[in-house]
């Protein structure tokens, strides 16, 4: 621990990922197991998304993440779930990965403010999909975006032979393309709308095992064709491209969101998307945060924390 360096008039209100109050709060329904810290851990004073990345029992979600897509899940809160993993550090936020989560869907918290302007009651706090941070802006639709000035999305397939038990595709062999998180496969007996979304072992893309979003599956032993997109990124680009980040853009289909990197890191580069809809070159943008339940009941600069509420009216 290193020695005290500096002292304050004014205590602080409190720790991100504090209660702000002792109103009511909802805990995320989870099962048997559930819920645990995903592969990259999960932060607390963050806001947090479930991955069908492993199943309960109940073939329920486990699995929280820092990240993720869509609506968020909740937000998680402070309890003593976090280790110090640093050696010699005398704080930590992180919760590794596989240790015991509990995330809130409603509650009055305290969080950081991350983005660049000052938050002000009322604002809407957004979270960072790549990260689960927090922002504020007004209104439900000020989501923060990224932009290529000529990107193109092109339709894309693979084809495998494999087998499903459960939410888990084991692939043997590979006959054509690369296996990406957010392709929807198909195949006998495998359900429809069944969507790759992690690899557990194996090649990279390739020979091994994925867990798809869709459980309690029997599928023998079989061709397995997916499809999926990739958007190319080019012309003049703005912002940072992110997992998760929903497409809008002339030709678009609705709900196309990103799901891998496959060059660049967030740039100009190449992407997969859920749908393998063709898509000329055009102007496209992608979504860097989404709105949550969540609004300011307080004021902070960038860096302060700021009161958040689910409730209405705090």
């Amino acid at each position: 621990m290193p020695f005290q360096n500096q002292a304050y008039t004014t205590l602080s209100p409190g720790v991100e990922g504090d209660f702000a109050s002792s109103n009511p709060r909802a805990t995320v329904l989870a099962g048997p197991g559930g819920l645990v810290a995903g592969p990259s851990g999960v932060y607390i004073g963050r806001f947090a998304w479930l991955s069908p990345e492993y199943l309960d029992a109940d073939n329920a979600p486990t699995v929280l993440n820092s990240y993720g897509s869509g609506p968020v899940t909740g937000f998680v809160g402070r309890r003593g779930q976090g280790l110090i993993t640093t050696y010699l550090a005398d704080n930590g936020l992180l919760i590794p990965q596989g240790l015991q989560v509990a995330a809130y869907s409603e509650g009055d918290f305290w969080v950081r403010n991350s983005g660049s302007g000052q938050a002000l009651v009322g604002q809407v706090c957004y979270a960072a999909l790549a990260s689960g941070l927090a922002s504020f802006a007004t209104g439900s639709s000020a989501a923060s975006t990224a932009s290529g000035s000529a990107s193109s999305v092109a339709a894309s397939t693979f084809s495998v032979t494999g087998s499903v038990l459960g939410n888990v595709l084991s692939v043997t062999a590979v006959g054509s393309g690369t296996i990406y998180p957010g392709a929807t496969v198909s195949g006998t007996n495998i359900a429809s709308g069944s969507m790759v979304s992690y690899q557990i072992s194996g090649t990279a893309g390739g020979i091994g095992t994925y867990a798809l979003n869709i459980g309690e599956q029997s599928a023998a032993s079989t061709t397995v064709s997916g499809t999926y997109g990739t958007l190319t990124v080019g012309g003049t680009v703005t912002g940072i491209f992110v997992n998760g980040g929903l497409l809008a853009g002339t030709g678009v289909a609705a709900g196309t969101y990103v799901t891998a990197f496959i060059t660049g890191a967030g740039g100009a580069g190449t992407y997969v998307v859920n749908n393998n809809t063709v898509v000329s070159s055009t102007s496209i943008s992608a979504t860097t945060n989404v709105a949550t339940k969540f609004t300011a009941m307080s004021s902070g600069n960038a860096g302060e924390l700021v009161k958040i509420s689910s409730w209405p009216n705090g």
